[in-house]
């Protein structure tokens, strides 16, 4: 049975919204554990490569024995189906940077910040990204909607901005969440631009990050520079942040975002993350105890306003308009 790319499209943005909306508040909740967040990163690069990169060294294989010498680049020595330079770029801001940004803003502010800024300002930072790279148009029901989402965002992070002046350090997690979702953004502009296949795409950055972040965690861990509690932290902890960061946030939650990409494009991808704020703040009240103030409620609702506003009065993000390669194992963008 083959479902249409709408389908196809729909079901990953599902997918998507489900695990995003579980990361948040199991990431918060980790915070709370163990791990550190350099701990916890190299978790989530472990899990993932123990599926990925065993898939992606078959696949170059497979690839290399059906074409011969035109067969696409490879690289990271046949782990990565796609080249270098591209696999450097996807790596750097969709595996490596996003992962250590987020995991350390949990440790200084709460899951309900991240849930509004990380999943909130990612669809400024895309739709800012696009015009630039991709040079999508921005309408003006897109401008109202982003609009609002600023607006949300500043009455999240502006009452801890505040706080600083007390002392208060939640500000810092409200920066590295807002950067985080930068870096997820460059990533989705440039799956986009490229024209990746979401599996293609998902193998590149976890080859790339376990090549460059998992040999300078281990030199840092041996020189005392870093911390590490890999080793007194409980297995099942070790176990699940490998399954559920590894398995659910890299390998599931990766291919189905890319693919959703493909299909809706970035700017509209980004938007229709649009119940994730309100899921994961209602699973940080319920299941972590953290407050709901004010200025939670009205950020959330200008922020998942402005969302919908995106998508519910936006026509689909146009191909990009420089010439793409294609090869057989290559997806190209949807509409």
């Amino acid at each position: 049975m083959r479902f249409s790319p709408r389908a196809m499209g729909l079901l990953a943005a599902v997918v998507t919204v489900t695990i995003w909306t579980g990361f948040i508040v199991i990431a918060r909740a980790s915070a709370q554990r163990t791990l550190t967040p350099l701990d916890i990163a190299l978790l989530r690069i472990a899990g993932a490569s123990l599926v990925l990169l065993p898939w992606g060294w078959w696949m170059v294989r497979r690839r290399t024995q059906a074409l011969g010498a035109a067969a696409p680049p490879a690289s990271l020595g046949g782990i990565s189906p796609l080249p270098l330079r591209t696999t450097a770029l996807l790596g750097l801001f969709g595996g490596l940077l996003y992962a250590l940004l987020a995991y350390a803003g949990f440790f200084h502010a709460p899951a309900t910040h991240a849930s509004v800024l990380m999943p909130g300002s990612l669809p400024l930072w895309t739709a800012l990204l696009a015009a630039w790279l991709l040079r999508d148009h921005i309408t003006p029901p897109r401008a109202a909607g982003l609009a609002l989402i600023v607006a949300g965002d500043l009455l999240v992070g502006g009452r801890s901005l505040l706080a600083a002046w007390g002392g208060g350090d939640v500000w810092k997690g409200d920066l590295l969440f807002m950067l985080a979702a930068s870096c997820w953004a460059t990533y989705s502009v440039l799956a986009r631009r490229h024209a990746v296949d979401a599996v293609q795409a998902t193998i590149a950055i976890t080859a790339f990050a376990c090549a460059a972040y998992v040999p300078a965690y281990a030199l840092l861990v041996g020189l005392g520079a870093i911390t590490s509690h890999l080793a007194v932290a409980p297995w099942s902890e070790i176990a699940f942040q490998m399954v559920f960061q590894g398995g659910g946030s890299v390998v599931v939650s990766g291919i189905a975002f890319t693919r959703m990409i493909q299909h809706f494009g970035p700017v509209r991808s980004t938007m229709i993350t649009a119940l994730v704020p309100g899921l994961s703040a209602m699973g940080a009240v319920f299941f972590l105890g953290e407050p709901m103030h004010w200025n939670l409620v009205a950020g959330l609702l200008l922020v998942t306003t402005g969302i919908l506003v995106g998508v519910l009065r936006t026509s689909p993000a146009p191909a990009p308009q420089r010439p793409l390669r294609t090869h057989p194992t290559t997806t190209t963008p949807g509409p």
